[in-house]
Formats: C-alpha cells, structure tokens, sequence
C-alpha cells in the first residue's frame, strides 16, 4: 500500500490560477455565501444609502423611512441602468435614464408617462431585495435568497464577540488600510488561516502578541476560530487595564468563510479583515480599526501603522511568492500537514478552507 497517497494533498492549482473557475466562483460560491457590505454608521439616518460590488453585482444598501435597513439589486426594472453610485442620502431612488422613480421599499412610485399604458399596474414592480443582516454592528449581504441566517452559518460568533469587545454596537471605523496583493483571493485567505509560517515569518507578532505554542485554530461551523495566549503584557507597546473585563487580555480571531474576519487584541481592541476579490490574480484586503463612538485615537492609529509595515507587508510577500508558484509547470500539490493533535504546527484548518473551496 502506498501510503504517501492516502495523506490529504493540497487543491490543484488551477482553483487558484484558472479564470473559468474565477467565474464560476462569482456566480456560485461568493453568490450565495455571506459578504460583509460594510459598517452600519453609514446607514445612521432615514435615507442614508451606499453601493458594493459582491460577486459582480452592484448592491445598494439603504434605510428606509421606518428605519429598516434594506439591499436590493442596483437596477431599474424599466431598462436595466443602474439607480445610484456611491454614498448619500435620498428620499426616494429614481433612476437617472428615464426618472422611473422607487419607495425606499423597493416598490414603482412612478415613472414618465406610465399610465398611459393600458393595464399598467405600477405595484407589479419592484426592485429585487436582497438578504441582507447587521452582525454586531457589521452589515452583511447574501445573493441567495434561501440562505440561512448568519447565526446557523457561524454559531455562537455573535455572542463570542460581544464578550471579547464589550462596546463593539458603538464601534465606528477610525482607520481604513488598503492592501492589494497580487494573488488569487484564496492563497490571501489560506495564509491568513494558518499560523504555520508565524514563527519564521511574522518575528513582531510571534515574539510580540502570541505565544506560538499555543496557537490554535478550529473550525465553528463556516467560521475558523483562532485562539491562543498572549505573550508577556507588560512588553505590550500599549496600557492594558486587565481589571476592566474577563478578556481584556486575550487575542482571538474570527473568520467568517469566505472573506472576512473579526480579530481581537489585547485591551479589547477590534480590528478586521475583508478580501474584495479582484479576478483570478488580484485581490484587495481591506483592514479595519474602530474605536468607541469613532473617537480618535493614537494607541490604534499606531497600531495601524505598525501591522502594516510588519505583520501585512510579511505576508503580501508570502502570498504573491505562493501565486507565482503556482504557475510553475514545476509545481505538484503537495501533502497538508495535519496533526491529529492540531496546534500551530498543523494546517488542518487550510484543509478546512479548501473543503469549503469545492463547493463551488
């Protein structure tokens, strides 16, 4: 018996390299998973709006008079132009080619000339809602309309959060870092989701935040949960008051499959990641930074500065070398190293990921 060929081997390089599988992606697997649209705050008001692009759709996010927050499809019903771009704030969506113009709720208000049509009924049209969910704060978007809710997708997440970050519903977004990489979306995400490369390749987050040894990560439904202990306090570059809360001192992390994450420093300080892919060999990873009530803040504006001159610009390093790699004519997926005891050493949640990546 060969037993070299009963471990579990990495995917073929084609899902990260084939354009065709880039598109069957964008109707399939990112069209009917969770997306993170963006923070709440930017629907404070009655009538505050914005557009993202998910999946090659534009959305339009809103809310309404009642103070719903809803998302529709960006699209006239009459002849296909898109309603809005950007942000702002409207009383109704009228759309800027024939002035067809749309409640807040979706349904036909009026258009030119309409009721000159003979069995026109303007309530047969609306505009095509989509699912949409706020998540602590957190305005999430799925394009299949049977999709269950983000709490059976990422059990117990919600609740996890809200004890990590006690003020996280009055979190705003303070700092927004752009990176882009030169790679398929899902050599970015599998980097992220394994700790593997940590202690060779991150010294400032290894030797500076985490223990390595203890470093574990655990699938909790379509969610990857990182845990480990932190290093020694007091080496922190930031004041830590322990007393406050029961995880003031604690890391963890949170991947919502397939493309964002909440993680957790010490001192209950929220940062996050979201990956907007680009095509098969371009991603943008956006990282965010909050504070309460978005008041401004030195220690996190640091913070910024430091993880992307040590911890991002390391991996944009890893993850464009992996991209290359996998063009190579020389390249054969290798075996995943899965340790029945798990921890940092063991890359049973890429396995994880790439179990989740065939359901295409």
């Amino acid at each position: 018996m060969n037993v070299h060929s009963q471990l579990t081997h990495t995917l073929e390089a084609r899902y990260y390299t084939d354009p065709a599988h880039f598109e069957r992606e964008k109707s399939g697997l990112l069209a009917r998973t969770w997306q993170f649209a963006g923070h709440a705050c930017l629907l404070e008001k009655p009538g505050d709006y914005f557009t993202v692009e998910i999946a090659g759709e534009s959305i339009v996010c809103l809310k309404d008079r009642e103070g719903v927050v809803r998302a529709y499809y960006n699209v006239c019903q009459h002849r296909a132009h898109q309603l809005v771009q950007g942000e702002g704030n409207t009383r109704l969506l009228v759309c800027p080619y024939h002035s067809w113009t749309y409640e807040l709720t979706g349904g036909l208000r009026s258009g030119p000339n309409v009721k000159s049509m003979p069995g026109f009924d303007r309530t047969k049209i609306c505009l095509t809602s989509v699912r949409i969910e706020d998540f602590c704060g957190f305005l999430f978007v799925n394009l299949d309309p049977d999709a269950k809710p983000m709490d059976d997708w990422f059990p117990n997440v919600r609740e996890e959060l809200a004890s990590f970050v006690p003020n996280i519903d009055r979190l705003r977004p303070l700092e927004w870092v752009e990176i882009e990489e030169n790679c398929n979306w899902k050599v970015s995400v599998e980097n992220y989701s394994e700790c593997y490369h940590c202690p060779i390749n991150h010294p400032t987050f290894a030797t500076g935040v985490i223990k390595p040894e203890t470093y574990d990560i655990q699938p909790q439904g379509y969610c990857l949960r990182h845990t480990t202990e932190c290093q020694n306090l007091e080496r922190m570059t930031y004041d830590i008051d322990l007393n406050s809360n029961e995880h003031a001192g604690d890391y963890s992390s949170w991947f919502l499959w397939p493309l964002f994450s909440f993680q957790v420093y010490p001192g209950n300080i929220l940062n996050t990641y979201h990956w907007r892919p680009v095509d098969v060999d371009h991603v943008v990873v956006w990282r965010g930074w909050y504070t309460v009530d978005g008041v401004d803040s030195e220690v996190i504006r640091r913070l910024a500065v430091q993880d992307r001159s040590t911890t991002v610009e390391e991996d944009i390093y890893l993850v464009e070398s992996v991209h290359k790699g996998l063009h190579s004519r020389g390249y054969k997926p290798g075996p995943l190293v899965l340790d029945p005891a798990c921890g940092v050493n063991s890359e049973h949640s890429v396995k994880a990921l790439q179990d989740w990546m065939r359901e295409v």
